[in-house]
C-alpha cells in the first residue's frame, strides 16, 4: 500500500470564464457611462401657439388667435385635413 497522498488536481484558469467576466465589465461600463454622461438633446421646435409674437395661426382646418384672455380658435370643418400648423400674423406686422 502506497503512504502517498493524492492531490486533488490545481485549479485551471479558464480563458473562456475570463471572457466572459471582460464582457460583462465592458457592457456594465457602458451602461453606466450612458446612464451618468449629461445627454444632448436638440431642443424641442417651438410650436407657433407657443410663440408669443404670433397672434393668429392655422393648421388649414381651424383659425386660432391669441386673445387677452388665452387662445380662441375656430371649429374645424367636416373631413378637414390638418397641415402643419403656420402663423398667419405676427405681433410686429
Amino acid at each position: 500500500m502506497s503512504t502517498a497522498a493524492t492531490q486533488p488536481p490545481a485549479p485551471r484558469s479558464s480563458s473562456g470564464a475570463l471572457a466572459a467576466w471582460g464582457i460583462a465589465i465592458l457592457v456594465l461600463a457602458t451602461v453606466l457611462l450612458g446612464e451618468l454622461l449629461p445627454a444632448r438633446h436638440p431642443a424641442p421646435a417651438r410650436s407657433v401657439a407657443d410663440d408669443p409674437a404670433c397672434l393668429e395661426w392655422t393648421d388649414g382646418c381651424r383659425v386660432c388667435q391669441r386673445l387677452a384672455g388665452g387662445p380662441a380658435c375656430s371649429l374645424p370643418g367636416i373631413a378637414c385635413q390638418t397641415a402643419a400648423p403656420r402663423c398667419l400674423r405676427h405681433r410686429d406686422g
